[in-house]
């Protein structure tokens, strides 16, 4: 399947974007093609309803990777209870053709416990897109992040936990994603 992953943090080397990358790894494993859109590397143009900037180099690429893709995983930091604004951005250039009928795997990442707002956000957003939430999602916060900072190894805590929750959503979202490919 192909799989498009946009990261949406306009800073570098953020946790929603090394989240991402990592369940990328995690789905390129499992034989599937990935596509890695990181908001910060490829900034899009603000969104204008006029059509400006529709036809930018990045908008174009995402747009046809989108349409090409099986399923979609969607990475946000939660900035004031709510998804960063680049990633809204990106979002405001695509539309139902994108996402109907394709299983969407949201994630996110705070700087307190968890990031609970920014994904039902994100859901209501697939659900008007016509996509298909993944009943998973993965939020980590506080000292979670960490563990993705560290490469993987420094966080001292539930870290098997936390790698066996992001692995068990990964394969969930799969599932529902080869299961709507079929479907369609």
């Amino acid at each position: 399947m192909n799989i498009v992953i946009i990261a949406g943090s306009n800073r570098k080397a953020a946790t929603s974007t090394r989240l991402s990358s990592y369940v990328g790894q995690l789905i390129s494993q499992k034989g599937h093609s990935v596509k890695l859109f990181d908001l910060y590397e490829t900034p899009l143009p603000f969104y204008s309803s006029e059509g400006t900037g529709h036809d930018h180099e990045s908008v174009v690429r995402l747009q046809q990777a989108m349409r090409e893709a099986d399923g979609v995983v969607l990475a946000s930091p939660e900035y004031h209870g709510s998804i960063s604004g680049v990633l809204k951005n990106a979002l405001d250039f695509l539309g139902q053709d994108h996402f109907r009928g394709k299983a969407v795997l949201s994630m996110s990442s705070a700087g307190g416990a968890v990031g609970t707002s920014s994904l039902t956000q994100l859901q209501a957003i697939v659900r008007n897109l016509h996509g298909i939430n993944s009943p998973e999602w993965i939020s980590i916060g506080g000292a979670q992040r960490s563990w993705l900072m560290d490469g993987l190894n420094g966080y001292e805590g539930a870290g098997q936990d936390l790698s066996d929750r992001i692995h068990r959503a990964t394969v969930t979202f799969l599932d529902l994603a080869a299961l709507v490919r079929n479907k369609n």
